[in-house]
């Protein structure tokens, strides 16, 4: 069974910085695609960043310039990195894998807020 287990959200201040984790419990090292999404109070789910095997990389615009997606395959471990963080950064950050037989596996979550 696949879990992900996402650690590090937290409450900052704006133009704070959090780095957050998310372990899987199995190899990485095949999963070509890994993410992060959010989920902000009362709206949808949104990507954030994407990260490839080949280290590829993909952010949504309101994120570019302030968060780093990287990958750990030796840790099972793919990272998001959030400097300048704004109120509107608040919401819980999911971890997704998407494996290339078509099913796609999700972490529990790990809440940000971003408040004075």
């Amino acid at each position: 069974q696949v879990t992900l287990v996402e650690s590090g959200g937290g409450l900052v201040q704006p133009g704070g910085s959090l780095r957050l984790s998310c372990v899987a419990s199995v190899s990485i090292v095949g999963i070509n695609l890994m993410g992060w999404y959010r989920q902000a109070p009362g709206k949808e789910r949104e990507l954030v960043a994407t990260i490839t095997n080949g280290g590829s990389t993909n952010y949504a615009d309101s994120v570019k310039g302030r968060f780093t997606i990287s990958r750990d395959n030796a840790k099972n471990t793919v990272f998001l990195q959030m400097n300048s963080l704004k109120p509107e950064d608040t919401a819980v950050y999911y971890c997704k894998m998407g494996t290339s037989y078509g099913v796609n596996y999700w972490g529990k979550g790990t809440l940000v807020t971003v408040s004075p």
